[in-house]
């Protein structure tokens, strides 16, 4: 795979797992925000989209990049991941489910409360 940068992200064979394919994507260590780690995570999502689309891939699921270790502020990332694929699939619509993983009912919360509201 020879590393991906920091807003990328790049496709691999599934192997073993149940996908064809795992889409690795890099985030953004939060900085206070003055370091363009908003733009870097959205580029993650868009990337990620686009390779799926490119690849043929109709369903992706997505963890909430960044908000683990790299402390991104998850009601931030959650809007922008919300907010950059549903713009990136308006210019890839073969990708056609997108799957929000949440790691507890409050994350869950946050992901529901976005999607209710479109901007």
């Amino acid at each position: 795979m020879d590393g991906c940068a920091t807003g990328d992200a790049k496709l691999t064979r599934g192997y073993r797992l149940p996908a064809k394919y795992v889409i690795h994507a890099v985030g953004p260590v939060w900085d206070g925000g003055t370091s363009g780690e908003p733009e870097l995570l959205a580029s993650c999502y868009r990337r990620s989209i686009q390779l799926a689309a490119e690849h043929g891939i109709a369903s992706i699921a997505f963890p909430s990049i960044s908000t683990g270790v790299f402390h991104f502020p998850f009601d931030l990332a959650a809007q922008i991941a919300v907010e950059t694929v549903r713009k990136s699939l308006l210019k890839y619509p073969g990708v056609q489910e997108v799957l929000f993983c949440c790691f507890s009912d409050s994350d869950l919360d946050i992901y529901l409360n976005i999607l209710a509201n479109p901007v």
